[in-house]
């Protein structure tokens, strides 16, 4: 038995896809169904109808550009934090 490959999905794909679900359950299909069709788990829709929901494709892709910059910077203060104390433990002569 093989395993399925993990998929990616962009903010786009994932909020076109929530509005399919919508559009699905609306016209009466199962939730099971529905997920069946999206090829997602029910795990990963509630996931993304908390994260992404109500989002427009571009509100959700603006989201996770920000979530990118937030990260960089975070990894920025965490590398200067290491300069200071290393800079810090040279000066007083600890070497």
């Amino acid at each position: 038995m093989t395993k399925k490959r993990r998929k990616r999905h962009t903010p786009e794909q994932i909020v076109r896809k929530l509005r399919d679900a919508d559009a699905m359950l609306n016209s009466g299909k199962e939730l099971a169904a529905v997920l069946q069709a999206l090829e997602i788990s029910e795990a990963t829709y509630q996931r993304w109808r908390n994260q992404y929901g109500g989002m427009k494709a571009s509100e959700a892709k603006r989201l996770k550009e920000l979530e990118d910059e937030n990260r960089k910077l975070k990894e920025i203060v965490a590398d200067q934090q290491l300069d200071i104390k290393m800079l810090k433990h040279l000066q007083e002569g600890n070497w």
